[in-house]
């Protein structure tokens, strides 16, 4: 095989790539760019806003990859499913994947409720914010995080279903329930933040309440849909007649899929104590780095996309059995993943110095996240490679390796960098977060090696 084509694919290649992520990327586009504007919208009302709004949303999202690494450990037999048309495999995964975001949701209310108002004050209570009111942006940050965990559990709803789309191959509905409720955000944000068109203006609490309500939109969407539909997607069909999953397959989703949800727990805690360590810097510094973490999140649009795909793209030839046809096949994908991120990564930095200003920010804020936007920019191609590299070795159910190669080194190397650097430099956050980034080279030089091997290519379903 020639070096072209061991890393370029053929016309029925790309065909089939483009079916499957770019409603993906559409998905992803609207709903990064709504964010964005989200973002700016909030940034309107000041750096306070600004702070108080990231903070809880970084309580968030650790929920948020819970459900998503739960759900992900389930897909990995749920792909295989699909692969084989296995409809009754397919409808057990989606009962576990239920009963599952069921727990998660009911456990992360009941820490936000109680513990919520000081695990906000962690990203507040340093020395850098001497001599500044903090009493705003805390009142903020708990006045939008009780709104919030309204939409928890909708969230949790759409991603079991959309999840299990996508396995099938269907990208399309979970798109288009993302569009409509992306729509209704728009919308009510516009309404409820600045009291347009005879709406009370709400400010930070309309910001929450538009996200919430397009919560229960997507999950009416996909929900609705799915179940409308029972003779194309035959795994609906008496879903909800028992929570019976075979006890065989129970074990060997927890064997398999345990490692995979604690993996994304367990990063996105790291991930969160880095940000602390990030706030250390003052709420400027904060502020910026929120800034330069939406922004950095549209330009990941295809990266995120990409990762669903070879999860499912992989995971449906290994179903099969093909293992040297996933091999070649992921080649190919990692390929035209990092080529495609070089000249967004450009694009980004190109971009810096305007996307702050589009934020009502001090001067000092929009500087520092120009610099952070040029790091990122610089940094996205080596993540992309990093990002589809954890997808394919999750394919192949090599869940303790992904969860070594993302969480464990999150915690052992830029978790402790970013602590390091903070207690004991002076070092500003521009040259901490550009060094933090930087970490992954490691990451990616052990992930290259791994994909190498070939040890991640396996079946893990009975056919």
């Amino acid at each position: 095989m020639s070096t072209v084509k061991k890393f370029i694919g053929d016309k029925a290649f790309y065909k089939m790539l483009f079916a499957l992520v770019l409603p993906l990327i559409v998905q992803q586009g609207v709903t990064q760019f709504v964010s964005l504007l989200d973002n700016i919208m909030v940034g309107k009302l000041g750096t306070e806003a600004i702070n108080s709004v990231a903070i809880v949303n970084q309580l968030i999202f650790v929920f948020n990859l819970a459900v998503f690494g739960g759900v992900s450990g389930v897909s990995i037999f749920g792909a295989q499913f699909a692969g084989v048309g296995d409809d009754k495999g397919l409808r057990h995964t989606f009962r576990f994947k239920i009963i599952l975001g069921v727990i998660l949701a009911v456990l992360a209310i009941t820490i936000f409720i109680l513990w919520g108002e000081p695990l906000a004050m962690l990203f507040l209570d340093n020395e850098s914010n001497e001599g500044l009111d903090l009493s705003v942006i805390t009142a903020g940050a708990r006045d939008y995080l009780s709104i919030m965990l309204i939409g928890l559990f909708p969230f949790m709803i759409v991603q079991v279903y959309s999840s299990t789309l996508r396995e099938m191959g269907d990208t399309v509905v979970p798109m288009i329930a993302s569009v409509a409720a992306i729509t209704v955000n728009v919308i009510f944000n516009s309404l409820l933040i600045f009291g347009l068109c005879g709406f009370p203006r709400l400010e930070i609490k309309g910001a929450a309440i538009a996200t919430v309500m397009s919560r229960y939109v997507e999950m009416l969407v996909v929900v609705i849909y799915t179940h409308v539909r029972k003779s194309k997607f035959k795994f609906a069909v008496g879903a909800y007649k028992s929570p019976y999953v075979p006890l065989e397959l129970v074990k060997k989703i927890a064997i398999t899929g345990s490692p995979l949800m604690l993996n994304e727990i367990l990063w996105s805690l790291g991930t969160t104590f880095i940000n602390r360590c990030y706030s250390t810097k003052g709420i400027f510094a904060y502020a910026a780095t929120n800034i330069n973490t939406t922004a950095w999140n549209l330009f990941c649009i295809i990266m995120f996309a990409m990762g669903t795909a070879i999860s499912i793209i992989l995971g449906r030839e290994l179903g099969k059995g093909e293992r040297e046809k996933a091999i070649d096949l992921n080649r190919k994908l990692q390929f035209f993943n990092v080529a495609v991120h070089v000249v967004i990564g450009c694009a980004l930095i190109i971009s810096s110095r305007y996307i702050p200003l589009l934020y009502d920010v001090e001067p000092e804020v929009r500087d520092i996240a120009t610099k952070l936007l040029v790091v990122s920019g610089a940094a996205l191609p080596m993540h992309s490679l990093v990002h589809g590299m954890y997808f394919a070795i999750r394919s192949g159910g090599k869940t303790f390796v992904t969860f070594l190669f993302d969480s464990v080194y999150t915690w052992a190397v830029p978790a402790v960098l970013a602590f390091f650097l903070v207690t004991f430099t002076s070092l500003d956050i521009v040259s901490v977060y550009l060094i933090v980034q930087f970490s992954d080279a490691l990451k990616m030089t052990i992930g290259l090696v791994m994909l190498k091997s070939g040890f991640w290519a396996n079946t893990v379903i009975d056919k």
